[in-house]
């Protein structure tokens, strides 16, 4: 790479062709140099089982080659063609609720029809066979955005098959499933159906009378769409084996186990859209889990929007600066690339008022062109300056999708847990405090950090207690919280005292666990030390008693009042926290404050309100970047003397850093 990559989607096959040199003219001058294209172009190719039509594909390679512009060329089969649902309906899903649909929107293929994978695999191998020879194609975008789920009678046999393979018997499946309960013994595989709202489930996709049936079906959905992917990608292989293949993830997307993912993508790339003009923290977190899935290897922000999303009930432009901001925190966190959905604004359907680089118009003098071609120049000037950095941290995050399967499906003791809520609290008391992070899976080696925090681990899988009493007893500090450690891999409980297999860790011992409404709040008592104070806590509260463990905070009411609620368990050469609440976010600041400098970590220059200070590396060099989310213009002082890329200024040590609102500098030094 020679540069970031800038750009992102570009459907012209939408716009009439003497459209194309007026986006190719705006391209130029808003430094764009990488598009990606075909995504939905499987209609467009393929006319019927037998017509393949790559006229107009060609026409629009041919074009991107000339004009120099890198390529990001997808296999087309995030939508099937009408023809497909017509001859074979089986290819369209069916819903949870039992309903077969017809065809329409776009993540409507059923993952295990035959069909749907014989003519996906077979598009995979045309697109590859077609424009192997292109020396400009970068990657490969296979699909779009996986996601969804089936429960149709193709689904119902590979799900019975898979699990064949994963039991063996169908009496390990029985025991693993508990099936005794409620006289749901299994005689044969064809007596396993669908866990939806026809069978398991009381109406709601959360609500299952059999935890481990619906887990294994998230597991089961997750390999079916994974399987996919591995079917497109190994077509593209054979023929085209120097490019890399990826597809866009979409964040802390629940039904898929991106873990498990990741290993098979030659990089990772994600689709950022927050839910709201206040997610600084939420980008930080799930910039940093994209990161942590292939251990710390850059990704690629392969879609954001350069204005306005256009699928929620209210859609708020960004900002002025925002976008700008936006994109550099995502290269701040290990992006190498600036991608956009969309280069040129759809004329109709669900996706035409959608934001794009250039509007309806055309013009060129809008804010938001203006601000990408900024963009677009700054990146051009950083050239390769930042492309391969790394980031390093000592701080570890666990997030691991089977938990948040599991901990969501129980059938208490609350339904108002977020597992992904709880990362994001957590998670903002780091941010808060510029405290770098590595968000990392339970096969993640620990020997590197000095803190892993591990909110909400509610199943504990191959020995990982063992894993985090190890990395303990060698000097570091475990933290983890409520509903942690107290489930199997097949989600059944821990025949042991809560905390289950963390109770030896932890040293406590909890005999009740009670549950309230998130507006109902108790209170942690601190009355000594670095935390003292009261901090507000609510939804869950664990009655714990001390088995080794020394008590850091009481309750302040209720029949459990001056019972713990934070303990600290010195284990070997560490010590490992237990939260039994939920935490006000002032606690936890003070709480990582105090954790980070036992082991003198903290950021090197000082911070203030709204400011994230993170760093890259490359080599010898170290690359920080400080970006002002406040709307007011902040001040950090620093510690030594920097060179600033994009003024290319020189700030001695000791001077004022002024960071104008919504606006970042990139330090090296």
């Amino acid at each position: 790479m020679n540069k970031i990559h800038y750009g992102g989607d570009y459907n012209p096959e939408q716009w009439p062709e003497e459209i194309w040199p007026e986006d190719m003219a705006l391209f130029e001058e808003a430094h764009i140099d990488t598009l990606t294209v075909g995504v939905f172009s499987w209609s467009m190719i393929q006319k019927d089982e037998e017509t393949y039509d790559f006229s107009l594909m060609d026409k629009i390679m041919e074009r991107l080659h000339k004009e120099g512009k890198k390529v990001c060329l997808a296999t087309g089969t995030a939508a099937h063609p009408a023809w497909m649902a017509r001859k074979y309906p089986e290819v369209t899903r069916t819903d949870f609720q039992g309903l077969k649909h017809k065809f329409g929107q776009r993540h409507n293929s059923c993952p295990n029809s035959p069909v749907y994978k014989g003519y996906s695999r077979l598009m995979a191998q045309k697109m590859a066979e077609r424009y192997a020879g292109y020396d400009n194609i970068i990657a490969w975008h296979v699909n779009n955005e996986y996601g969804g789920s089936c429960y149709c009678e193709n689904c119902e046999k590979a799900f019975r098959n898979w699990l064949h393979h994963k039991y063996g018997t169908i009496e390990k499946l029985n025991e693993a499933w508990n099936t005794m309960f409620w006289s749901h013994y299994f005689y044969d595989w064809d007596d396993i159906v669908v866990p939806n709202a026809l069978s398991e489930h009381y109406g709601r996709e959360n609500v299952t009378a059999f935890q481990g049936i619906t887990l294994d079906y998230m597991r089961f959905n997750s390999d079916s769409l994974l399987n996919n992917f591995l079917s497109e990608k190994e077509e593209l292989n054979k023929i085209t084996p120097a490019i890399p293949v990826t597809t866009n993830f979409m964040g802390m997307y629940r039904p898929l186990d991106y873990f498990k993912w990741a290993k098979h993508l030659d990089f990772i790339s994600w689709d950022n859209y927050p839910p709201d003009m206040k997610s600084e923290a939420r980008m930080a977190l799930t910039h940093d889990l994209m990161r942590g899935l292939k251990n710390g290897q850059p990704f690629w922000l392969m879609e954001q929007t350069p204005t306005t999303t256009a699928c929620r009930d209210i859609n708020p432009v960004k900002r002025p600066g925002v976008m700008r901001l936006w994109s550099y925190q995502a290269i701040a966190h290990g992006s190498d690339s600036v991608l956009f959905f969309q280069m040129r604004q759809s004329k109709g359907a669900s996706e035409k008022y959608h934001g794009a680089l250039i509007n309806h118009a055309g013009r060129n003098d809008t804010r938001f062109f203006m601000e990408a071609r900024q963009l677009g120049e700054e990146l051009s000037l950083l050239g390769d300056q930042l492309t391969g950095s790394e980031t390093s941290a000592r701080v570890a995050m666990v997030f691991d999708w089977d938990s948040w399967w599991a901990v969501e499906i129980s059938d208490g003791p609350s339904r108002h847990i977020s597992y992904q809520q709880t990362m994001i609290h957590f998670y903002k008391a780091l941010f808060a405090l510029n405290i770098p992070v590595d968000v990392i899976g339970t096969d993640t080696e620990l020997v590197q950090y000095d803190v892993v925090i591990a909110p909400l681990l509610h199943m504990v899988k191959d020995d990982y207690h063992k894993k985090a009493e190890q990395f303990t007893a060698k000097g570091g500090t475990f933290i983890t919280t409520f509903l942690s450690g107290i489930v199997d891999e097949n989600d059944n409980a821990i025949l042991d005292d809560r905390p289950g297999l963390f109770k030896d860790l932890l040293g406590i011992r909890i005999d009740e666990t009670d549950t309230l409404l998130p507006q109902d709040f108790n209170s942690i008592c601190v009355e000594s030390g670095e935390l003292k104070g009261e901090y507000p806590c609510s939804m869950i509260f664990d009655v714990v008693k001390t088995l080794g463990a020394e008590t850091i905070g009481t309750y302040g009411k209720d029949f459990y009042a001056n019972t713990p609620a934070v303990t600290r368990n010195k284990f070997g050469g560490g010590e490992a926290w237990y939260i039994a609440s939920y935490p006000d976010l002032d606690f936890l600041k003070k709480l990582f404050k105090q954790t980070a400098s036992n082991y003198e970590i903290a950021c090197k220059i000082e911070s203030c309100e709204g400011v994230e200070i993170t760093e890259r590396k490359k080599g010898d060099e170290i690359f920080t970047f400080v970006l002002n989310h406040a709307e007011e213009e902040r001040e950090v002082a620093l510690p030594k003397t920097y060179h600033s890329l994009l003024d290319n200024q020189t700030y001695e040590a000791g001077m004022k850093l002024k960071v104008k609102a919504r606006d970042v500098v990139i330090l090296k030094g």
